[in-house]
């Protein structure tokens, strides 16, 4: 009677386990994909028009375009301009992307000619938000240590060529070296850019692979049931003003 009894205790505990993950599983699939919602979209840049090239290929302006709307000066950040991070993680066996984001962005760029010749942009890491707070409360301290270090900088270590000038409205890609600083860390990065000039601003768009090791990021796996990859991607929508 007794084995009996620690028989039908054994395969109660088995079946209360059994259904705590089908709660869990089916718990955080009905989180991530019902009522979180799917990430928002990454950031980038929306025209009729679109060129590429680092060297001065895509579509330019006519001389009368050009002389019209000069783009020699330095032009600061303005509003609407949005940097973050994405990183794709697993929980629960359930796969999501992790997105951050903040607007407390400073920085300019300065042209002189036709020629980017310096760039710096710094994010306030600390002003960085998801849609989680547990993840949020991570970032600012075991991963990121927002309080030793509260900025993240993105600086142009190469001048970029924009001739020809595109004209207004299009799109044009440059290749871009700059130094990413993160943590404490800084490294040099090579990232394609989407530039385009509206009326009155010039818009930045691009995003940086960062393998988290290579600036002495801990994994932001957290909780014993959160995964993620040993990589993110750090990205970016800048809107300018010329000051």
């Amino acid at each position: 009677m007794a084995w009996s009894r620690r028989r039908r205790w054994a395969l109660w505990l088995v079946g209360a386990a059994a259904a705590v993950v089908v709660l869990a599983v089916g718990g955080t699939f009905l989180y991530i994909h019902v009522i979180s919602g799917p990430a928002p979209a990454p950031l980038g840049l929306k025209s009729a028009g679109s060129g590429t090239g680092s060297a001065g290929a895509g579509g330019s302006a006519t001389a009368g375009e050009s002389a019209a709307t000069p783009v020699a000066g330095t032009w600061n950040i303005a509003k609407g301009s949005v940097v973050g991070y994405r990183v794709k993680e697993v929980l629960f066996g359930q796969n999501h992307v992790a997105v951050g984001r903040t607007s407390a962005i400073t920085g300019h760029i300065t042209i002189s000619g036709t020629t980017v010749s310096a760039g710096t942009f710094t994010a306030a890491m600390a002003t960085i938000k998801s849609d989680e707070s547990e993840r949020d409360v991570q970032f600012r301290g075991r991963i990121m240590d927002t309080s030793a270090y509260p900025t993240g900088t993105l600086a142009l270590a190469r001048p970029i060529a924009l001739a020809p000038l595109p004209a207004p409205g299009v799109v044009k890609t440059y290749t871009v070296t700059a130094g990413l600083t993160l943590r404490g860390h800084t490294r040099t990065v090579t990232f394609p850019l989407s530039a385009e000039r509206t009326s009155g601003e010039i818009e930045l768009s691009g995003s940086i692979p960062v393998l988290f090791a290579d600036w002495d990021i801990p994994n932001p796996s957290f909780t014993g049931f959160v995964t993620t990859q040993n990589h993110g991607v750090l990205e970016f929508l800048l809107k300018l003003a010329r000051s």
